[in-house]
């Protein structure tokens, strides 16, 4: 039986896909949108008001870029006059002096910062923009100077994973608080450029070993968070705490999703607030509500020990990988087709191995930009 539907308390707000940097493993859409389809200020702040009346206790100001939005200052404004926590997800390139103070007097909560390497050289060529690595370490300072917390977020995949020890001494160098070692989610650009991003499990499992040893040695002093990598893992992990169970994201043009990749599940129909309140998507949209609870689940999910636990796992996962949203993630080792997450793995390296035996010269990417780009086959 499904339990009774709650008020969100997290909402992920997109406000836009432009972003300076070109990252291959970036979860946006490969269809990105342009400035003229975002929603103006006063639309985010009448939805910002909407999602304080609904229950949300802390936005998450994301992108692309989020301080490519003049009017960011004012939307942190408007959410800590409702008591709102924000926190800035930013890549901490072309952030003018003095913007950062700016938005902490706003009411600014928290700064994610996300860095592509732990080395200079390995920044650059992940987020295709020279001189980012010093600019990211800079914003880092500039943050810690407003006196505002700071977490690190470490996307990791095949071409920065042994870096992750340097990862971790950078966070602490820069004073942060807290670390994300996310191993990259496969959805979006980083579906596209899976064979080129996928490392091979010898080189998970040295991380998992790496984290779990600094974890015990930097307890109290700096929280490390790991993002088990799917593909390699065992059971799922609840998507965004289970579907539409208590968070939601809001792409740029006002599109509202329970996370953001589920305009993958082209069987859904999402709305755009505006249409409707925020309240009546929540409560009442078919989208949101075809993969909440446990009604929804087909076995072996409906009959799981787990099924309350990671709530059937990522939908999106399930429709890029199985084709059908319902099913069992296959990143769960009771999925009827979870040796196929292994034959992933097992192609993306063979890919890896072919490119290196052609000395090929190019980038194995395709960087993120404002353009079409077909998803790869599961």
């Amino acid at each position: 039986m499904s339990e009774p539907l709650l008020p969100p308390i997290g909402m992920l707000a997109e406000l836009t896909h432009r972003c300076p940097l070109q990252c291959p493993y970036c979860s946006n859409p490969t269809e990105l949108l342009k400035a003229n389809r975002e929603l103006d200020t006063q639309s985010w702040l009448d939805l910002f008001d909407q999602a304080a009346d609904l229950g949300v206790l802390q936005v998450h100001l994301s992108g692309g870029e989020p301080t490519l939005r003049r009017d960011l200052e004012q939307m942190v404004a408007g959410l800590s006059a409702r008591g709102v926590y924000t926190n800035l997800i930013t890549a901490g390139v072309g952030i003018a002096e003095g913007r950062i103070r700016a938005l902490a007097e706003a009411g600014l909560d928290h700064v994610q910062l996300s860095i592509q390497g732990a080395r200079a050289a390995t920044t650059e060529r992940i987020g295709h923009y020279r001189g980012g690595h010093e600019k990211k370490l800079e914003t880092a300072r500039r943050v810690r100077v407003a006196g505002l917390p700071l977490t690190i977020n470490a996307p990791i995949h095949r071409h920065n994973i042994e870096e992750v020890p340097e990862f971790i001494e950078l966070a602490l160098s820069l004073g942060a608080e807290r670390l994300e070692i996310a191993n990259v989610q496969y959805s979006g650009w980083a579906l596209v450029n899976r064979d080129a991003l996928m490392p091979d499990r010898a080189s998970v499992e040295r991380q998992i070993e790496v984290v779990a040893q600094a974890q015990e040695r930097l307890r109290g002093i700096m929280n490390i968070d790991f993002v088990t990598p799917d593909y390699f893992a065992t059971y799922p992990k609840p998507c965004m705490g289970g579907w539409a169970r208590d968070a939601f994201m809001v792409a740029p043009d006002g599109t509202v999703l329970p996370c953001h990749a589920a305009h993958t599940i082209r069987t859904l129909t999402f709305e755009r607030f505006g249409e409707r309140s925020l309240a009546d998507i929540w409560t009442n949209s078919p989208a949101f509500n075809a993969f909440r609870g446990t009604d929804w689940m087909q076995e072996p999910c409906r009959s799981c020990e787990r099924r309350e636990i990671d709530w059937g796992g990522c939908r999106c996962q399930a429709m890029a990988i199985a084709g059908d949203p319902a099913a069992t993630d296959p990143a769960c080792i009771k999925s009827p087709i979870h040796a196929r997450m292994g034959m992933l793995v097992a192609d993306a390296m063979a890919a890896a191995k072919a490119e290196t035996a052609g000395n090929a010269t190019a980038e194995p990417f395709v960087y993120r930009r404002i353009t079409t780009v077909s998803e790869p086959a599961s």
